[in-house]
């Protein structure tokens, strides 16, 4: 029996568990794959406050990562079932084995949202990449194409000129919803061209993802975009994510896939939180997902204390 249960060991559930140990709560994280969660494959982050000069979102998660393992028990498994009800949630795990605790605090996080056109899937890992930290160096020398217009595509795109002979934005709009200064940086760098008012179609190719067809939002005229020489090009899709709370459907309050809170992080089940990119919520950074962990941990505390829900 623990006090706490974490599912996901991204920046909020290593921050709730790190504030949960240090609080002597009794704390389990369970995580699938490697911690840090998205941030783990960014490149560089500037804007988490008082990151070391150049670090870089696996830098930081490894970090978070020691610090919660000074307070918390880990294991590497994947969640197969959940039972919320009650005082005593349970939480089952494809090793078969079942957890017990008083308190639960969600933090599965997202996924990549694919583009859901021709030839996405046909060319994943042949062209096609949802990581540019992880796939970056396959494409030296060659034409890339980032697909969106937040700040994670900008950022990608300017990690991805340390390789690419020239990176093509692709974005439906005209104008940016990344912050100023990342704008900046990108209309500065040379080795960024744009495709503005644009929507990806499909993408070709043989053994290789070969070309891109993108049609004008605005005047419904198609093109194909490729490599005059025939070169493979590469393919990085950055247009937003997928909360990955399938498994809770029907046992909690959820508005399209993510986990309806209060500002406590508390859900509509007695003992049940929701922190980091699972739940609703308008901004998603490092930086939110951090204060999610460390508010749900604070206030789970007191719930196991005895103060009413």
């Amino acid at each position: 029996m623990y006090d706490i249960i974490i599912l996901g060991a991204g920046p909020a559930g290593l921050t709730a568990g790190l504030y949960a140990g240090r609080a002597k709560l009794n704390t389990l994280i369970i995580e699938k794959a490697i911690a840090g969660g998205q941030i783990s494959g960014t490149a560089w982050v500037e804007n988490y406050p008082a990151a070391p000069e150049n670090s870089t979102g696996m830098s930081l998660s490894e970090r978070m990562e020691e610090q919660a393992k000074e307070y918390c028990e880990f294991k590497s498994a994947n969640i197969t079932s959940v039972e919320l009800d009650g005082e005593v949630k349970k939480v089952t795990t494809d090793d078969g084995n079942t957890y017990e605790a008083k308190v639960v605090i969600i933090s599965t996080g997202a996924t990549h949202r694919k583009l859901d056109v021709p030839g996405e899937d046909e060319f994943a890992n042949m062209g096609v990449s949802y990581c540019a930290t992880c796939d970056g160096p396959f494409y030296t020398g060659l034409d890339i194409y980032v697909v969106g217009g937040g700040d994670s595509a900008l950022e990608e795109g300017l990690y991805l000129t340390k390789f690419a002979n020239s990176v093509t934005i692709i974005h439906r709009r005209d104008e940016f919803r990344a912050s100023q200064v990342v704008i900046d940086k990108v209309q500065a760098e040379p080795k960024i061209k744009f495709e503005l008012d644009a929507i990806v179609k499909e993408i070709k190719g043989d053994k290789e993802a070969k070309s891109i067809v993108v049609e004008n939002t605005k005047t419904g005229e198609t093109k194909e975009l490729s490599n005059p020489n025939g070169d493979p090009i590469g393919i990085f899709p950055f247009v937003g994510y997928i909360p990955q709370t399938n498994i809770f459907e029907g046992k909690i309050d959820m508005n399209y896939g993510y986990i309806v809170t209060d500002a406590d992080m508390k859900t509509n089940v007695e003992g049940v939180f929701a922190v980091g990119d699972t739940r609703e919520k308008s901004v998603r950074q490092m930086v939110t997902a951090a204060g999610d962990g460390c508010t749900a941990a604070v206030v789970a505390g007191r719930y196991l204390e005895g103060q009413q829900w």
